[in-house]
């Protein structure tokens, strides 16, 4: 009897030790526009409450998706993580309602409602994508992700209409994908400069380590260059310095598994990726060569029904992408896959805000987008099927 009762007291013990140890990937959901107030911050947060018991039981129904779980050794854990980052705009919106308000006086009641409306819907959109307000919020996500990373915790990014702005530049300024030995090369010919470098090898960097205020390397211009130092002797002191600001400004290696945006409006506010003149889009390369090769899933779910849901690309197979971007994939295991024709079956008027009340139907989406996009990356017979099927759809038109 007394062994029995040691057997079960050892069992009772050692349980929570091996659950927080399974329980090692947190989905981080990150808000939108229009969540500026209490009433609709209450909105957001139930939401993704009632969304991510769902988002974790589909993923966890799903046998391709169990076998990536359990070769990755991830278990998703039950409580959601919500960044919220709609206060910040507080202000700025402020000022704006109180413009509103004057020329109340003076508009017809349809003008000066279509421009409240407009004010609700896109201030904080437009407001999020300019960069002084952007960094700020990418320092705090980053702090959020860190304090995972060191409780042992990989996440999944889930970035909701505006918040999809937030996923897509932490990936752009907190991802390690920058050689700096290979950057510097491109952007001086100081001989002096690139033998210190070539002396002094430094780890993979990442944007905001290269450009924070005290110590920057370079500095991004509003044009979308990246500016070398023109202090010679400072940016040696700052580049002996740069493995220390990629561990307090980068995120963790590893840490960030994948990105899902949904109701996502990047084309429209973003639509200079596509200037073959604008220089970060070197940036973007190695970006999307960091996140194919360092195992991170980068999708977009969208309802057919959302007119803010626009599609980020065209689907195309890692070839395809290696000579678009004149890039060359070594092992990649990830992919980049979109799926803008998710049918939630609401009007256009509410199909932007119905990803939680349509929350089965988002969560089947994420899914299906994560088991197609691995066969369109991976399966070289779904690959031909489809690409034949495209092909056919084109001669048609």
């Amino acid at each position: 009897m007394k062994k029995i009762i040691l057997i079960l007291l050892a069992s009772v013990l050692f349980q929570p030790a091996v659950f927080a140890q399974d329980t090692n990937l947190t989905f981080i959901y990150i808000n939108g526009s229009n969540n500026n107030d209490k009433k609709m911050k209450d909105w957001y947060i139930k939401g993704v409450n009632k969304l991510h018991p769902v988002m974790k039981k589909k993923f966890e129904k799903n046998a391709q998706i169990k076998k990536w779980a359990q070769d990755n050794k991830l278990v998703i854990a039950e409580t959601p993580v919500i960044f919220f980052w709609g206060y910040n705009s507080k202000t700025d919106l402020d000022f704006v309602k109180d413009r509103l308000n004057i020329s109340k006086a003076f508009s017809s009641t349809l003008a000066y409602e279509v421009r409240s409306l407009l004010t609700q819907f896109l201030h904080d959109a437009i407001w999020v994508q300019k960069t002084h307000n952007m960094l700020p919020i990418l320092d705090e996500l980053n702090q959020q992700v860190k304090q995972q990373a060191q409780n042992g915790q990989n996440v999944i990014l889930y970035g909701y209409s505006a918040g999809t702005f937030v996923t897509y530049q932490y990936l752009f300024y907190k991802l390690p994908y920058i050689d700096t030995q290979k950057l510097l090369s491109t952007l001086t010919q100081d001989e002096d400069v690139l033998d210190f470098v070539k002396d002094n090898p430094a780890k993979m960097t990442c944007l905001s380590a290269l450009s924070y205020d005290k110590g920057n390397i370079g500095v991004v211009t509003n044009t979308g260059r990246f500016v070398l130092n023109q202090d010679k002797e400072q940016l040696k002191e700052n580049y002996l310095k740069l493995d220390e600001a990629t561990e307090n400004y980068c995120a963790p290696v590893g840490a960030v598994r994948g990105v899902v945006n949904f109701a996502s409006p990047i084309p429209l506010f973003y639509s200079d990726v596509a200037d073959p003149e604008y220089e970060m889009n070197f940036g973007n390369k190695y970006m999307l060569k960091y996140i194919l090769e360092n195992g991170i899933y980068y999708l977009t779910v969208n309802f057919r029904e959302d007119p803010l849901g626009f599609p980020t690309s065209r689907n195309l197979t890692p070839a395809q992408l290696e000579e678009r971007i004149d890039l060359t994939f070594d092992n990649p295991t990830s992919v980049v896959y979109d799926n803008s024709s998710v049918w939630s079956k609401r009007s256009a008027l509410f199909a932007h805000t119905s990803y939680w009340s349509a929350r089965g139907t988002f969560a089947n989406g994420v899914v299906k987008s994560f088991v197609n996009g691995t066969k369109f990356y991976y399966d070289k017979e779904y690959q031909d099927k489809i690409l034949k099927k495209k092909s056919k759809k084109a001669e048609v038109l």
